[in-house]
């Protein structure tokens, strides 16, 4: 078939970045507990994102009111898309059925790093990197609002403002101060990391852990230059020294 061009609209493929919340538990009453507690904790920080609820992780036999979680998580800000199931899992629902790439099992759920913050179910939606994935190099300011992806690395040579975010399959460097976003290991490599010359933060993440804005950074990377990586399930923070 012939691709057709109009001036007034284009169709093509896309891709929608959004959380992707996993129940473990068909409980409504135990599951509604767990992410108001986790929610409470950043209650504005969540408001507004897009969500898909993913039942892949559900024990078998279990089934869960998808429509009335749905209503539950609108009402607390934020805006449920679809469900991702397969065919025969999928249970009668008014959202949308969506077709997603299933995760190994070792990919664990997303969840926030330090003491002071429980394990949570919120995930970021997640594929296969690509092979070969080039390196994005960004030489201008992030602004708020603005977002940049690679399936590879992140280079940006200017300030990330608040409210800004960037997305990396591998590693992210910020030669400037990072006020917004940085999620890296976007695709499970727990080997990522972020690199900046100024760290202060909304959220950063690797591999799905992500530590966020609530919780104070430590004194010695603080506003300094830093790198964050992953040990275990949770993110250490170490300053950058000339060696």
């Amino acid at each position: 078939m012939t691709a057709r061009k109009s001036p007034l609209f284009d169709l093509r493929a896309g891709a929608v970045e959004a959380l992707q919340l996993s129940p473990r538990s068909a409980d409504p009453g135990a599951l509604r507990e767990a992410l108001e507690q986790h929610l409470a904790g950043s209650p504005d920080f969540f408001r507004g994102e897009a969500l898909v609820i993913d039942l892949s992780r559900l024990p078998e036999g279990h089934a869960l009111d998808v429509d009335a979680l749905a209503d539950w998580l609108a009402e607390r800000g934020l805006r449920p898309l679809g469900l991702l199931a397969g065919a025969g899992e999928a249970p009668a629902t008014r959202l949308p059925l969506l077709h997603g790439r299933a995760r190994p099992a070792a990919d664990a759920a997303p969840q926030p790093s330090g003491a002071a913050v429980p394990a949570a179910e919120a995930a970021k939606a997640a594929a296969a990197p690509a092979a070969g994935a080039s390196t994005v190099l960004v030489d201008r300011p992030l602004r708020s609002g603005q977002r940049v992806y690679s399936a590879g690395d992140v280079i940006v040579l200017d300030a990330v403002s608040h409210g800004a975010e960037i997305i990396a399959g591998g590693n992210i460097h910020v030669y400037a101060a990072l006020r917004g976003r940085a999620l890296a290991g976007a695709h499970g490599d727990a080997g990522a990391r972020i690199f900046c010359s100024c760290l202060e933060p909304e959220l950063v993440a690797i591999a799905g852990v992500y530590r966020t804005a609530e919780q104070p950074l430590p004194a010695e990377v603080a506003g300094k230059s830093a790198q964050v990586l992953l040990e275990g399930d949770t993110l250490r923070f170490e300053p950058l020294r000339g060696r």
